[in-house]
Order: C-alpha cells, then sequence, then structure tokens
C-alpha cells in the first residue's frame, strides 16, 4: 500500500492536471479526494509542495524579494538576471514584498537559500571585519 505523503499527494495532482480535460471538475474532484480523507487541513502545505514541484518541473525559481519600498523595474530586471545566471538560465517568478523593518537594501529568498543584502546585514559584516582585523 503506497504512503499518501503530502508530496505524494501533490506529485499526483501535478500529473494529473497535466492531463487533457475540464480543468473545473478534475479541481473538485481533488477536493473531494482530499474532503474524503480528511486531508483538508494539510491543504496549504499540500499547495506549498505542488508549486515546487511544478517549478521545479518547468525549470522556474520563484525568488521572493523583500525591500523597504517598491523596487524599480531596471532593479527587478537586473535581480531577475543575475538569479536566472545564478541558477542555470531557470526562469525567474519575482515576488515583491515591502518590508518596512529594512532600513534598506534587499533580501531575496530562493527555496531554502537566503541571500541577505540588506544595509542591517552589511553594517554587520563590516562590524565584524573591523573588531576581528584589529585583533
Amino acid at each position: 500500500m503506497a504512503v499518501l505523503s503530502n508530496n505524494n499527494i501533490a506529485r499526483a495532482i501535478y500529473l494529473a492536471s497535466k492531463e487533457e480535460g475540464n480543468k473545473a471538475e478534475f479541481y473538485e474532484k481533488v477536493v473531494r479526494f482530499l474532503a474524503k480523507r480528511k486531508l483538508l487541513s494539510k491543504t496549504a502545505d499540500i499547495l506549498v509542495r505542488l508549486d515546487k514541484i511544478a517549478n521545479d518541473e518547468e525549470k522556474i525559481i520563484s525568488a521572493k524579494v523583500s525591500s523597504v519600498e517598491k523596487i524599480s523595474e531596471k532593479t527587478k530586471k537586473d535581480i531577475t538576471e543575475a538569479l536566472s545566471k545564478r541558477y542555470e538560465g531557470r526562469r525567474v517568478a519575482f515576488k515583491e514584498n515591502i518590508d518596512e523593518k529594512l532600513l534598506g537594501g534587499f533580501r531575496i529568498e530562493v527555496n531554502d537559500e537566503v541571500i541577505d543584502l540588506t544595509l542591517k546585514n552589511r553594517m554587520k559584516k563590516l562590524q565584524e571585519y573591523l573588531t576581528h582585523s584589529a585583533k
């Protein structure tokens, strides 16, 4: 008997969604299946895994970029190009997040990786460098 892990369910949904047919009917069946198996409480995790599977299959990376203010189109383009190069030519799904707690700079999250280019982090690195250099 196969184990019904959230990952297995997400993969099955992804593969089944690729088939031709009435999408509304398909999604209705998915919801009925989840309800019947008492898995509706796990839908958030299943959707996260489904998103990850779809992105891997279609060679897309999802980048959440946090900044203190709206990012200019040129900067978005530059970040997108840099990430595409860093992740072997994958397409980049850019998700902008305004975080007023930041002093400045950017915080980029791709999968489990965090690229911290915030002003606070840069000041911390400078402080570490200056205190270690003095010893």
